[in-house]
């Protein structure tokens, strides 16, 4: 093939919307952009009623415009028109698709039979659709299809593979490729590590314990917070940042408790310098909408071992093993949460030991330039070269 390989990527969303499945179709589109054999292509859903075309990091990127959003699930009417005209223009060779977004599905596999498209299709399963519970049903046969047709499904962890609805039937399809930290995540400066030191003298003589993500049910902040009265409130301080549908009931909730604080929604160097300032990384979701936890593993990078609860088919107890890298609960379980945080606060030697291992198990399985050497050779030999 003399041109370049054409990939349209299809995500729910795209950046700067901040979302981990969105943060990971723009780190694959960073790292193919990178080789200089790749021209591609996304298609998102914006969240405006309006469609716009744009060049995002030097990716072309139609986002369309959304009506209503029922289920968390954006509605688009020219959706359809969009898959199809892209489809017959661009002509990718590659169609990378991430699910869950049933939508989306719909016409990508409408389009794709009706346009007779013979290219690729690579299926990036982040999670089942979980919560809910009655819809998920009406997605069977979807699914299906969806993975029948798949060339190469990938997984994000060991974890959900082997507890998913649907993987286990498709294992021959299935390639394992960790989500990873983003370039900015390891971003040092002058600037963020004098915050840093602020922070550390803001908080002087306490456990700093830090969380950062989207307020909402399956983040498990409620948790978290009801951890808190187990506690020795004069030494360890809890600051929650980010922002979603829960903050103010959050925040109603805490503000009994004098060592809580709330920070808003932070820009990367700022995260970079609560990470560094930080002690433990609290990390307190519940279920498996929780699929790995990029954020667990950037705290990693900053060597900062986390609390987590147990959550069957995550891959979130993978990313941070139990023990090794940080300490893991019983799903729920708020005492015992709170008893971990005291045993990392109060242990400093094996606190030591696990910063230093969570740090090493970053570098090693979720730094950027590993993913881009996993993401080019499974593309190359799974997809392009493939006999």
């Amino acid at each position: 093939m003399n041109r370049k390989i054409r990939v349209l990527h299809i995500s729910k969303r795209y950046p700067p919307y901040v979302g981990g499945i969105e943060t990971t179709c723009h780190d694959i589109c960073s790292c193919l952009k990178e080789t200089g054999e790749y021209e591609q292509m996304v298609i998102a859903f914006n969240d405006k009623p309006e469609t716009i075309e744009e060049t995002y990091d030097g990716i072309d990127v139609i986002r369309v415009g959304v009506q209503r959003i029922i289920a968390s699930q954006p509605l688009a009417k020219d959706y359809g028109k969009v898959v199809k005209k892209i489809i017959s223009e661009f002509k990718p060779d590659i169609i990378h698709f991430h699910y869950p977004d049933p939508f989306a599905a719909h016409y990508v596999l409408k389009y794709m039979k009706k346009l007779n498209f013979n290219g690729k299709l690579i299926l990036h399963w982040h999670a089942d659709i979980i919560k809910q519970k009655v819809l998920k049903l009406l997605f069977v046969h979807q699914n299906k299809a969806l993975l029948e047709r798949a060339d190469l499904i990938i997984a994000t962890s060991p974890a959900y593979l082997e507890d998913t609805d649907y993987l286990p039937k498709y294992k021959e399809k299935v390639e394992i490729l960790p989500s990873c930290i983003g370039k900015g995540r390891t971003k040092t400066s002058l600037e963020i590590t004098e915050k840093a030191k602020s922070i550390k003298q803001e908080h002087s003589g306490k456990t700093i314990c830090f969380f950062f993500g989207r307020h909402v049910e399956y983040k498990g902040l409620k948790y978290l917070i009801e951890s808190n009265q187990y506690l020795d409130q004069k030494k360890i301080d809890i600051i929650i940042a980010g922002s979603g549908p829960l903050t103010n009931e959050l925040q109603q909730e805490a503000s009994k408790y004098k060592n809580i604080s709330f920070v808003g929604r932070l820009s990367d160097d700022d995260i970079n310098s609560y990470l560094m300032a930080c002690d433990i990384f609290t990390f307190p979701s519940i279920t498996r909408n929780e699929a790995f936890g990029i954020s667990l593993a950037e705290a990693m990078y900053f060597g900062k071992p986390s609390v987590t609860f147990t959550i069957k088919g995550s891959g979130v107890n993978w990313v941070s093993i139990n023990g090794e890298t940080g300490l893991e609960a019983e799903n729920k379980n708020t005492k015992q949460y709170a008893s971990m945080i005291t045993q990392l606060s109060i242990d400093k030697k094996f606190y030591k030991k696990l910063a230093t291992n969570a740090q090493k198990r970053c570098l090693g399985y979720f730094c950027s330039s590993v993913f881009r050497k996993q993401l080019t050779q499974i593309y190359k030999s799974r997809i392009i070269y493939k006999n």
